[in-house]
């Protein structure tokens, strides 16, 4: 379990400091979470935090009992924390079998790094020998990175905005996958994420805004509620 306890994050603009996240106490079991709230809310400050990029100013953050504050993300890691990023890292050089087994932190065969392949819907005889760079796309780039996170076997999966940049076809391709790990991956995933399609695959929805949580519970909770905000910021959008 994951834990946070009176997390604070601050941050240094040009009027000097600003509370981006605001005294955040919370607990995520295993599980499917989904972390949404308004552009510029601190969903995104928040993902960093937990997995280490970012320290907080102030609290507390536990995994399974265990202070992991001043934990690096590579003793994070260690520990059990996947990160993936908004835009998943190129690698020059090194091809998608090689990150794989990096991934998995020993040397994998190819046959279980195609199986992890075929996973996330790729075919694994076009892409096991690619090099990580270029001349892939954001939504295979994103598969590929889905792939890693499997490899690992983490006990939380963290990903930031899965869907920016990618194409349509790429994005129902990765709901396919998400609906899947949910399925078969134990553990907590955590998604920031505003998207329908992905609230309505969520166990466990919560709202963040302007630095606090603003609600929590299931999809059957909170999902209404956001969805009439949407359609009344639409129509006032439309002047209607």
């Amino acid at each position: 379990m994951l834990e946070l306890q009176n997390v604070s994050f601050s941050a240094e603009n040009v009027d000097g400091k600003k509370e981006i996240i605001k005294n955040i106490s919370l607990k995520i079991d295993n599980g499917f979470t989904v972390i949404t709230g308004p552009n510029g809310g601190g969903k995104s400050t928040l993902a960093k935090i937990i997995s280490g990029i970012l320290k907080p100013s102030s609290g507390k953050i536990l995994l399974d009992g265990e202070d992991i504050t001043g934990y690096s993300i590579t003793e994070r890691a260690n520990k059990g924390i996947s990160f993936a990023f908004q835009q998943p890292v190129r690698f020059k050089g090194i091809t998608v079998n090689d990150l794989i087994s990096l991934a998995a932190g020993k040397n994998i065969g190819i046959t279980e790094a195609c199986d992890y392949l075929s996973q996330v819907g790729l075919c694994a005889r076009d892409y096991i020998n690619r090099e990580v760079n270029a001349s892939l796309s954001g939504g295979e780039l994103k598969r590929i990175e889905i792939a890693t996170v499997l490899a690992r076997q983490t006990k939380i999966s963290l990903f930031d905005e899965p869907e920016a940049g990618i194409d349509l076809w790429s994005f129902n391709s990765l709901i396919q996958v998400f609906e899947k790990m949910h399925g078969t991956l134990g553990g907590s995933i955590i998604i920031i994420s505003h998207q329908e399609r992905i609230l309505n695959i969520a166990d466990r929805i919560i709202v963040v805004s302007e630095g606090n949580i603003e609600k929590t519970g299931t999809k059957q909770e909170i999902l209404p509620a956001l969805l009439g905000k949407a359609d009344m910021a639409c129509k006032k959008l439309i002047g209607g």
